[in-house]
Formats: structure tokens, C-alpha cells, sequence
């Protein structure tokens, strides 16, 4: 999974929730938990450049043209 698959997801979650699909509460955890996964590499770009580690690349956040 990528920032890509993550957002399309968000995007799935967000249509099943207009439609019915899924209730609040379970829209909710997994919008929750996609935020905790953004946080995360949102923190491995930081570490990258406390460490001056310019060059280092993060996969997820890698995305296939």
C-alpha cells in the first residue's frame, strides 16, 4: 500500500458511507487509522531531515505513475 492506495480507500470508505454501506462508527476508526499511518511517515520525513538523510526516499509515500 501507498499514499495513493490509502486516499482511494478513503475515498471507497467515504462513498459506502453516503450509501449506507457501513455505519459511522466504523467510518470513523478507519479514517482514524489513516491518519495514523500518514502521522507516521509524516515522522520518518522529519527524522530524514533532522538526519540530513536528503536522499532517503519513503516508500509509501512513493506513488506509480
Amino acid at each position: 500500500m501507498n499514499i495513493k492506495g490509502l486516499r482511494d480507500d478513503l475515498v471507497n470508505i467515504y462513498k459506502e458511507l453516503r450509501e449506507g454501506k457501513i455505519g459511522l462508527s466504523e467510518a470513523k476508526e478507519l479514517s482514524n487509522v489513516s491518519g495514523k499511518i500518514v502521522s507516521t511517515a509524516k515522522t520518518q520525513m522529519e527524522y530524514n531531515k533532522m538526519t540530513g538523510n536528503n536522499n532517503g526516499k519513503i516508500a509509501f509515500l512513493e506513488s506509480p505513475e
